[in-house]
């Protein structure tokens, strides 16, 4: 997701709190997912609340954890930081940031902070074709260095598994006494990881080929990795993702793929943004059978854990496809 009117999300924000009132009552609306330490322990903070969830698996009760965006109306490129984020960023260890242009406001952290604190750029950590290779020690932002590189990079499994093991090493080497615990807390959190990853492959197995359209390219990783293919114009995920109206030409081509006998498998919508061009296609979606697959890139409200919050997307997506 790139540049959007906030309103926008703000009202699709709202509508995801209310399908989720009854979790939100009990996990806190726009809760951080953190863990409090002793005072002494290192101190981890991350530019949104998926990251710090997978902080806070590694980090136990050793570390604490803290995530700067862990409401769902908060948008990560428009995001501002405060004061206190660069206090708390000053203070911490390690910042885990996404990277690629998608959390910018990192790089002016990571300036103010000084050497103290170690940058773990998630998208350059992946290595996946076309990232940007090793973080600058600077902390700015690197921007992806080919157009095929998707910067929802969270909806990769290995690369999840691969920033487990680095926060824990990361902080296994500003608390040595306790970096045999991170390490194990790293390796309980990616076997559940082995658990989405085995879903993903019994979705591949299934359904190898089936074509699905998204309004955004938010879980383009996921895709790819369960074996279907993305049959959506480019240029209307671009056009929904920038905020803007896709060409009539375009339109019309994604509505054709909700229709008729040869139609894609399932919708994939961003709940976390709307717009007519969204409006549309997802009432053409449900005109015509096709299922709708709701994903967000941060958390929905009541949501503070990773594998449950993939677990659950998932399970949607293969129940929609499993549908005759």
């Amino acid at each position: 997701m790139n540049v959007r009117a906030t309103a926008t999300r703000l009202r699709a924000a709202a509508v995801i709190a209310t399908a989720t009132a009854g979790a939100a009552l009990l996990a806190g609306c726009g809760q951080t997912p953190a863990t409090s330490g002793p005072p002494g322990r290192p101190e981890v903070v991350t530019t949104t609340d998926v990251y710090g969830s997978v902080a806070a698996a590694v980090a136990g009760d050793r570390a604490t954890v803290h995530a700067i965006i862990s409401d769902p109306a908060d948008d990560p490129h428009e995001y501002e930081a405060t004061a206190s984020d660069a206090l708390a960023v000053s203070k911490a260890a390690v910042l885990v940031a996404n990277g690629a242009g998608y959390d910018d406001f990192a790089a002016k952290l990571m300036a103010a902070a000084g050497d103290r604190t170690a940058l773990i750029d998630v998208a350059a950590l992946s290595g996946l074709p076309g990232s940007s290779g090793a973080a600058p020690s600077s902390g700015a932002a690197r921007p992806p260095s080919s157009p095929e590189f998707n910067e929802h990079v969270w909806y990769d499994l290995p690369t999840v598994a691969r920033l487990a093991d680095r926060i824990a090493a990361e902080l296994g080497r500003v608390d040595p006494a306790d970096s045999a615990t991170f390490a194990a807390n790293a390796a309980r959190f990616k076997a559940g990881l082995d658990g989405l990853r085995s879903t993903v492959a019994a979705i591949a197995t299934a359904h190898r080929g089936a074509r699905v359209e998204v309004t955004e390219p938010v879980p383009g990783y996921l895709i790819a990795a369960a074996g279907l293919v993305d049959a959506t114009p480019p240029a209307l995920s671009h056009a929904v993702e920038e905020g803007s109206d896709p060409p009539a030409g375009v339109l019309d081509e994604s509505l054709r793929l909700l229709r008729g006998p040869d139609r894609v498998r399932a919708l994939l919508v961003n709940a976390q943004t709307g717009g007519p061009t969204t409006d549309q296609l997802t009432k053409a979606a449900e005109a015509a059978g096709v299922p709708v697959v709701a994903v967000t890139e941060t958390f929905p409200a009541g949501t503070t854990d990773y594998v449950t919050w993939m677990g659950d997307e998932i399970g949607r997506l293969a129940a929609a496809l499993d549908r005759p």
